[in-house]
């Protein structure tokens, strides 16, 4: 739950006082054959509705896991208003959406407004700069196929035209975006109201591991969404700069770019890095190797000074495996499933850490050593 759930859990494991926390739930049973026959019947349930769900329900489930990064992003930014404005939470939430709200719209008129003949430049520009490369290692011996790379260059460059349509006010996926919307917001106005029922339909001796659970996601992924808008923020901003002082064309659309796909992480930085140097290249050489060096300068300060800064904070992913999992989900779901590739392998990583840990405890109190692998 991405909400002040730090809060929900008690010091020492306790769960949090409420009377709906100490009643029996549908998961508890008074005898303990029952409780094992009924736990070894649930095993192979659950697995045949993980695999239901997996199949029919896998849209839904990732809406609904993006509200919850969206409510850890909106708690986040309640929690750092908190530090300096002394008022009640309800009133940082709505200052936190509308403030966002707020930037949205401004990016809307400003893409509209002022990037819009850049963006219809922009397709033209990068397939010129491609088909040039392409002549000139043909020259040098290299053969390559020019309709397949032509095809491929436009196939890209589609990609690229939709994401300014996006930027510019042509929304697509309205529907999901209200919902993902609707629940982040309800989610942040009270969390502890939904960590409270799911942990009621758990047994009793689980509860508190939930909350504690609960309450390590949520801080986490509330680092991880700070530190990856921290990004964007450097990024777009040093990308445009440094491009419109040297009078690099669409200076204003690649900064844009370049924020935007830095919300993909490992992915989005080459894709903008490609499509900025090619810009460049249209300008001259000059301007061509300048772009690479204002890439390769906000990479540098990104990735050695806000990278780490949030790893220390947060979930420590391998860059192949949240690699492999944005590929999968990319494929399975588009451009929802590969914006959450990150924070579901955090969330599943933190799980199942508890969870070794939890066992780990449980085989020590019983006085058997435990040769499982933790974390």
């Amino acid at each position: 739950m991405a909400g002040e759930i730090d809060r929900a859990a008690a010091p020492h494991g306790e769960t949090p006082a409420s009377p709906i926390t100490s009643r029996a739930g549908p998961t508890d049973f008074a005898g303990d054959d029952i409780k094992g026959e009924a736990k070894r019947a649930a095993v192979w349930i659950g697995m045949a509705a993980a695999v239901v769900a997996a199949v029919f329900m896998a849209q839904p489930l990732l809406v609904i896991f993006a509200g919850l990064v969206f409510a850890a992003m909106i708690d986040g930014g309640a929690r750092l208003l908190g530090r300096v404005l002394p008022i009640g939470r309800g009133w940082r939430i709505l200052i936190v959406v509308l403030g966002g709200f707020a930037f949205l719209g401004w990016t809307a008129w400003f893409a509209g407004s002022t990037v819009a003949s850049q963006a219809a430049q922009l397709p033209a520009t990068v397939e010129t700069q491609a088909l040039r490369g392409l002549g000139w290692l043909e020259a040098h011996g290299i053969k390559v196929g020019s309709g397949d790379l032509k095809s491929f260059v436009q196939q890209a460059l589609g990609g690229v035209a939709q994401l300014t349509r996006v930027v510019g006010g042509i929304l697509g996926g309205a529907t999901t975006l209200f919902l993902v919307v609707v629940l982040g917001i309800y989610v942040a106005a009270e969390p502890r109201l939904y960590q409270r029922g799911l942990a009621w339909m758990l047994p009793m001796e689980s509860r508190a591991h939930f909350h504690g659970t609960a309450a390590l996601m949520g801080r986490s992924l509330r680092m991880l969404m700070f530190g990856r808008l921290i990004g964007m923020t450097v990024e777009g901003i040093g990308t445009g700069l440094a491009l419109a002082i040297y009078g690099v064309p669409m200076a204003g659309l690649l900064g844009l770019l370049t924020a935007l796909l830095a919300f993909l992480p490992n992915i989005g930085a080459p894709i903008s890095g490609l499509i900025m140097v090619l810009v460049g290249f249209s300008g001259g050489t000059t301007m061509g190797f300048y772009c690479i060096a204002v890439y390769v300068i906000v990479q540098t300060v990104d990735g050695n000074l806000i990278v780490p800064m949030v790893a220390k904070k947060t979930v420590d992913l391998a860059p192949a495996l949240v690699l492999g999992a944005q590929l999968i989900m990319g494929a399975l779901f588009g451009i929802l499933g590969l914006a959450l590739a990150d924070p579901l392998v955090a969330m599943i990583k933190i799980w199942l850490e508890r969870h070794s840990a939890r066992r780990a405890e449980r085989v020590g109190e019983a006085g058997i050593p435990f040769t499982g692998v933790q974390g």
